[in-house]
């Protein structure tokens, strides 16, 4: 009995010591826990000993697919997947078929991936922020385990660098339970939630943000280098102190966070960015097109592959007093930008926060920037039309005497509320707005402006402002796209 015990500890020492020895390396988004892109051909990477086989066994397929690692170590394989399940699969590397050096990825599902990324609103955390609490966290966190077959979550650290890195460190698969929930995004985790509850399919989300970038943090050196605005070397040096790089910074975040992370296969983007950019609103647009497209080309995608969804940034006083517009004029870009990018939306945030916030540019509700970004894509990109997911935006105004009445597209089966309509201002020749009544015309589905400090009205605005919460809203609840019909 004791040889039989020495026996067996011999042998447990040789095979660890044969698996302690294996050269297969993989990166950390390769890892147990993770959600795999289903009914597709993902892509699984790593780097082992230069003209060694690796070989992935998955139980899925029940047989080997092989290939030679590179001379610079660096190997390649695409795995076809099945559809969705909540099966937790079993994946197996072994380096020239020798099964003591294999690397065993467990608990992995299949279903959908998106990548989330952005500024502070996409990367604040179930947890909050100091100073700035998150609506129904508690909750959130007490009963995240019970999604824990159905969500995963990765974070990708904030990190820099002035050239593209292949991979980065620290991007595990979370599975969430009361430890691992408060460190999740917000926005994403809801968002992971609805799309989760209607299309019965495990959901991962990449959290690749980091607070107060810009746009220009999320562009390679070769584009920076055409902006005539951006002085690359100078930005760079100015952001860097002497450990870290400050997060205005151009090119870092593409660099060491976007890049090393570009084989993972997804199903698509969703973005919420945009504070940082307040000002340049001018450039905006076209620059969020232009990133739009080399991520797609990034992750081997397309328009037509890759759907592209961003937020609007919400209202905030912040941007240079409550009745300033500038950042109604990044907004307005924004939905420029959705509609300069082929397989895209925006979607409205103006309604989700409260009076009390306008000194804080994170608002408490996450739940339904969440909901709104999983709305658009299970209409647009998941094909369910009995869900809607665009809001209404004008189209068109007809002048009446004293009243302006406008029209919108999106809203076929009416607007709500019908009386107290709140947001709205029109101007006369002057070009100052004033306050304005507003009212809902039954027949038309179109709204009735007026103010009787405008006798001649001329143009009409609705929360073109830096905070001007507005209510109304399709008959879904998505709210009216702010606008203005003086853009020069």
């Amino acid at each position: 009995m004791i040889l039989r015990k020495l026996s067996l500890l011999t042998l447990l020492s040789v095979c660890l010591s044969s698996l302690s020895q294996t050269s297969i390396r993989l990166p950390d988004i390769i890892s147990s826990g993770m959600v795999l892109q289903q009914q597709t051909e993902v892509k699984i990477w790593g780097k082992a000993t230069p003209g060694s086989r690796i070989s992935i066994h998955t139980d899925w397929t029940r047989k080997d697919i092989s290939t030679e690692a590179d001379a610079d170590s660096t190997w390649f394989l695409r795995v076809t997947t099945p559809k969705a399940s909540w099966h937790q699969h079993v994946i197996a590397l072994r380096e020239n078929g020798n099964a003591t050096t294999q690397v065993v990825l467990s608990n992995v599902l299949i279903g959908e991936v998106w990548f989330c990324s952005g500024q502070s609103n996409m990367e604040m955390f179930l947890n909050g922020f100091g100073g700035c609490p998150i609506d129904g966290a508690n909750e959130e966190i007490a009963t995240a385990a019970e999604w824990a077959g159905r969500i995963r979550m990765a974070n990708v650290p904030k990190t820099g660098n002035t050239e593209p890195q292949e991979w980065v460190s620290g991007c595990k698969w979370n599975v969430p339970d009361v430890n691992t929930a408060p460190w999740m995004s917000a926005a994403a985790w809801h968002f992971a939630k609805m799309l989760t509850r209607t299309l019965q399919v495990p959901v991962g989300i990449i959290s690749c943000a980091w607070g107060g970038s810009r746009v220009e943090g999320w562009l390679p050196r070769n584009i920076l280098e055409s902006y005539p605005d951006i002085k690359l070397e100078e930005e760079l040096k100015r952001g860097w102190n002497g450990r870290w790089w400050e997060y205005h910074s151009p090119m870092i975040m593409y660099n060491a966070m976007l890049h090393p992370l570009r084989h993972y296969t997804i199903k698509g983007f969703l973005w919420y960015q945009g504070e940082s950019n307040v000002g340049r609103h001018n450039v905006h647009a076209e620059r969020l097109k232009t990133m739009a497209d080399l991520w797609r080309k990034e992750f081997g995608g397309t328009a037509e592959t890759l759907p592209f969804y961003l937020a609007e940034i919400a209202p905030w006083e912040g941007y240079g007093g409550k009745d300033g517009i500038s950042g109604a004029l990044l907004r307005e870009a924004q939905h420029q930008a959705a509609k300069l990018i082929d397989n895209s939306g925006c979607i409205v945030t103006n309604d989700l926060v409260k009076p009390c916030e306008a000194p804080q540019i994170h608002p408490a509700n996450k739940r339904d920037v969440g909901y709104r970004f999983a709305y658009m894509a299970l209409q647009k990109t998941y094909g369910i039309r009995s869900i809607l997911g665009q809001s209404p935006e004008y189209e068109r105004m007809e002048i009446h005497d004293k009243e302006i009445e406008v029209f919108f597209r999106h809203a076929e089966d009416g607007l709500s509320p019908w009386t107290d309509i709140v947001g709205f201002e029109i101007a006369g020749a002057d070009g100052k707005f004033q306050p304005a009544t507003a009212r809902y015309h039954e027949r038309n589905r179109s709204i009735i402006v007026s103010s009787p400090q405008v006798t001649a009205p001329k143009n009409v605005r609705y929360c073109f402002k830096n905070f001007q919460i507005g209510n109304l809203t399709n008959f879904r609840g998505l709210a009216v796209v702010p606008f203005r019909t003086d853009k020069e």
